[in-house]
C-alpha cells in the first residue's frame, strides 16, 4: 500500500464519520419538533455505512495482488427510523390532537449521545491514521535528502 492509498482510505473514513455525525447532531435537535413539512412530528435518522474500493477497476488491474483487497468506507444512505412516536399529555400545546396528546420523536439522548461518541471515536482514529501517514512521508523525504 501506498501513501496515497492509506490517504484515501482515511479520507472515506472522515466523510462518512462526518455526515454520520451530521445525521446525529440532526437528531438532537429536533428532538422536541411536532411538525415537520411532510407532516407529522420529526422521525429520527441514522446512516447506514458500505464498504467500498479505493481502487478504480483500472487500478485494481495494474496494482499487485496484495493491494486489491483495500477497502475504504461510504455513506450508503440516511434512512428513518420506524420506531412509533411518544405521547405526551399538553391540552395547551399548539399541535395537540383532539385528546391533548402531542405526539414527539422517540430520540433517546444517551442513545444519541452513545452514537456521537463512537462516530468521535471514529473521527479521530481516521485523523491518527492521516496524520502518521504524513509523518512517514515527511520521515522518506529527510532519507531521500541524505
Amino acid at each position: 500500500m501506498d501513501f496515497m492509498t492509506a490517504l484515501d482510505i482515511g479520507a472515506s473514513g472522515l466523510k462518512a464519520q462526518r455526515a454520520n455525525l451530521n445525521v446525529i447532531s440532526m437528531n438532537m435537535a429536533n428532538m422536541r419538533t411536532t411538525k415537520t413539512m411532510e407532516g407529522g412530528p420529526y422521525r429520527r435518522k441514522s446512516v447506514s455505512f458500505e464498504a467500498t474500493p479505493v481502487y478504480s477497476p483500472f487500478d485494481t488491474a495494474m496494482r499487485d495482488k496484495l493491494n486489491q483487497n483495500l477497502q475504504g468506507v461510504k455513506v450508503l444512505g440516511v434512512t428513518a427510523d420506524e420506531r412509533p412516536f411518544k405521547q405526551v399529555y399538553d391540552p395547551h400545546h399548539p399541535d395537540a390532537n383532539d385528546q391533548g396528546y402531542v405526539f414527539y420523536p422517540d430520540i433517546n439522548v444517551v442513545e444519541e449521545m452513545t452514537n456521537m461518541m463512537n462516530a468521535t471515536r471514529g473521527y479521530e482514529s481516521n485523523v491518527q491514521t492521516i496524520t502518521a501517514v504524513k509523518q512517514m512521508f515527511q520521515r522518506a523525504l529527510q532519507i531521500g535528502q541524505g
